[in-house]
């Protein structure tokens, strides 16, 4: 057990202001996200639970700069977002990787494009390659890594640019059962000794509440917030674990209605009701 997920975190560190997203569609008008109003505080871990399509994915792209809102603004730091920056690494689910590179040339990138000398280069990637537990890999390609060692490098290429916000979309969803059981551990641990800001999107309840200290509840079309839960469970957690199973099943119900078409002005209050939103 941590007092990590107990300590007193920062001011916010990410402040999101009625952002929307709308696209333009070929049957006409999609409204993809509906305004949301969201801190998040540095060091927080937070993560965006929802079924495909409800937005999730499209929220992680605005906050990166990726895309921009239709309506609202993202801060950070107190900053207007417009466009992408170094205060924020995005890691996809496939990794985005570059094949024709070796893993320290992939770890490099970033460093590389901000115009670090060689040797800087080198001994940050090498940091953080030495981080993920890839040692000895270092002139390996992609198609010679498994799925979770590829994870590991997007990791590390992300950390060794230094961001304070790390945006990860579904990055472990394409992995083994026993994989991601280790992916997790090691997010956590690398999470514990950084101090980071985490916004991790996914679809697995359980993933969420292991990993998260909230958790957003997304509703589809048009994807919205339709409930958060905060988790004081004790770290390290096992998926296994009957609090987190208890606390899985409770957040799973508020997404079967919701599903089903409940009202989603109830949520907030059965969240408050439930001792999970506070």
């Amino acid at each position: 057990m941590t007092s990590r997920g107990m300590r007193e975190i920062d001011a916010p560190i990410l402040r999101l202001e009625g952002v929307s997203k709308t696209f333009n569609g070929q049957t006409g008008a999609v409204e993809a996200l509906q305004p949301v109003h969201l801190d998040v505080r540095a060091g927080e871990f937070v993560c965006l639970l929802g079924p495909s399509g409800c937005g999730k994915s499209t929220l992680l792209n605005l906050i990166a700069g990726l895309d921009g809102p239709t309506t609202g603004k993202v801060f950070t730091n107190g900053r207007p977002v417009n466009g992408p920056g170094p205060d924020r690494a995005l890691i996809f689910q496939d990794g985005a990787l570059f094949p024709w590179l070796d893993v320290r040339a992939n770890v490099e990138f970033g460093l590389r494009q901000a115009g670090l000398a060689k040797a800087e280069r080198r001994r940050r990637a090498q940091r953080w390659i030495d981080a993920v537990h890839l040692t000895g890999f270092e002139r390996s390609f992609v198609h010679e890594l498994s799925g979770g060692m590829r994870q590991r490098v997007a990791i590390a290429r992300a950390l060794a640019i230094d961001p304070a916000i790390l945006l990860m979309d579904e990055p472990f969803g394409a992995l083994d059962a026993m994989t991601r059981d280790l992916m997790h551990r090691e997010l956590e641990s690398i999470w514990e000794a950084t101090h980071k800001t985490v916004l991790f999107v996914t679809h697995n309840v359980r993933e969420a509440v292991a990993l998260g200290d909230r958790v957003l509840v997304f509703a589809p079309r048009p994807g919205r917030i339709v409930a958060e839960f905060r988790i004081g469970l004790p770290r390290p957690r096992s998926l296994e674990d009957h609090a987190l199973v208890d606390q899985a099943r409770q957040i799973t119900a508020v997404l079967r209605e919701v599903g089903a078409g409940a009202p989603v002005n109830d949520w907030g209050s059965q969240s408050r009701q439930a001792g999970l939103t506070r």
